[in-house]
């Protein structure tokens, strides 16, 4: 299995990712197929196409203002545009740039992308990592206005996993089905 990869559901047009949002954010993306007034467009937001570690960010959506959760379509052009052109949200001496370098790339981007290890069911970390990319700027104003293709709400199914789950009930096989997505 490789240790950092991106899993996603995606098919030839689209890749899917997940965001968590507050009741009031949400039911305006819904209605609008797109983030309305009350999303800001100032600051970073951050995808993820791995639902579980979305489901270990906002609690299976129970943390304060994550309480929806937001399965979002986009432009595979630009999904992939976005994985190659993020800059990594930490240094290391392995990227073959000085940190001042990377400071400057950091500073000028827009596109952020960190590997945090993926997670159970239970929120324990696995020994792989997903990516998760942090746009903010133009690649936000894009987002909203080009990339989109869908935007469904999926807080009843994420519910119905997470009261499951506290039941004792495997619910595996009923996770979305991600796989391997190829990439540069």
């Amino acid at each position: 299995m490789e240790y950092k990869a991106i899993r996603a559901i995606y098919d030839e047009k689209t890749v899917r990712v997940y965001q968590a949002y507050c009741p009031a954010i949400a039911e305006e993306a819904v209605q609008l197929g797109t983030f309305g007034s009350r999303f800001k467009l100032t600051r970073m937001t951050w995808i993820k196409p791995s639902f579980l570690w979305m489901m270990y960010r906002s609690g299976w959506a129970t943390k304060e203002n994550q309480e929806r959760i937001l399965a979002i379509d986009i432009k595979r052009t630009a999904f992939d545009n976005l994985v190659r052109n993020a800059v990594v949200s930490s240094y290391s001496e392995n990227l073959n740039i000085s940190c001042p370098e990377w400071q400057q790339q950091i500073q000028t981007s827009d596109i952020r992308v960190q590997f945090d290890p993926e997670r159970d069911i239970h929120g324990n970390p696995l020994e792989y990592r997903s990516i998760q990319l942090g746009i903010r700027g133009e690649s936000v104003k894009k987002f909203v206005s080009d990339w989109i293709v869908n935007i469904q709400d999926i807080t009843d199914y994420v519910t119905d996993l997470r009261i499951r789950k506290e039941k004792g009930e495997d619910i595996t096989p009923l996770l979305p089905p991600e796989r391997l997505y190829p990439h540069e």
